[in-house]
């Protein structure tokens, strides 16, 4: 077991060290920042403040080291400039979350100043590009043939890339009300660091299970289903959840019902 994965994290350093050393950066970044959350108090919107920063780092280190895997397969491709991308643009979106962080303020939504607005705006194009590009890999995933490789396995990959792609792009309704709430403003529960809201809709919800379906689908297909029949089947299942739990979160519905809540409202 440990030497297996030795050899995956040898693996993966070889396949793209540029992202293998942002990604381990990203991850020992999120060790600092949960261990912040138990030596402060400081809050946003009712949860402390350390905690967002920490969500960005696993996920924005799980995404690099994830594509870092990926892109090794595609020929005739480039991987500098990809990298160069990842690293320059989510590195700023996660400096300026982790420096909203530590004065206690917000990162997203937040227009209270120019110096605010046009940072926030900034991060948010830094999103957009990124996944941009990454919806370019995914084209390239389904436009290559990779005779070396399980079908069912590439189909994963390019059924991941695209569920990601969409659900990436949610992150523009969430901007667009200003909120990632819907019945409420940025509401947050106390579940330890998801947060989702147990009260009202949480557009959250699809959007990380939309995104995280670029881990989730290759693993479940190489490791489990092996099989292209399944792997498509399931990948459209999936994108059923996601779209279920985004059309839930715009009705004004929470993903799982505060019980103690529902008794009061009874």
């Amino acid at each position: 077991m440990i030497l297996g994965i030795l050899n995956f994290i040898k693996e993966l350093k070889f396949r793209n060290e540029s992202l293998f050393y942002f990604g381990l950066f990203c991850f020992s970044l999120s060790i600092l920042f949960i261990v912040l959350t138990k030596l402060t108090t400081t809050q946003v919107h009712g949860v402390n403040a350390w905690f967002k920063p920490f969500k960005f780092a696993i996920s924005i280190g799980s995404f690099a080291l994830t594509m870092a895997w990926y892109c090794h397969y595609l020929s005739n491709f480039n991987p500098t400039p990809f990298n160069w991308t990842v690293i320059i643009l989510f590195g700023f979106e996660l400096i300026y979350i982790t420096f909203q962080a530590s004065k206690g303020q917000l990162s997203h939504f937040n227009f209270d100043t120019p110096r605010y607005a046009i940072l926030y705006s900034l991060m948010g194009l830094a999103a957009v590009l990124v996944t941009l590009y990454t919806a370019y890999i995914g084209f390239l995933f389904f436009t290559q043939s990779f005779p070396n490789l399980p079908s069912h396995y590439i189909w994963a990959i390019r059924l991941g890339i695209l569920i990601f792609v969409v659900f990436s792009f949610e992150g523009a309704l969430m901007s667009s009300q200003m909120s990632h709430s819907v019945g409420a403003i940025n509401d947050n529960s106390n579940w330890w660091i998801i947060g989702w809201s147990k009260t009202v809709g949480d557009l959250r919800v699809s959007h990380f299970i939309g995104m995280h379906a670029l881990q989730l689908l290759p693993f479940l297909s190489f490791y489990i289903f092996k099989n292209t029949k399944a792997t498509v089947i399931i990948s459209l299942f999936y994108a059923v959840l996601a779209s279920t739990t985004l059309v839930q979160a715009l009705q004004g519905k929470p993903i799982f019902q505060n019980t103690e809540i529902t008794k009061k409202q009874e």
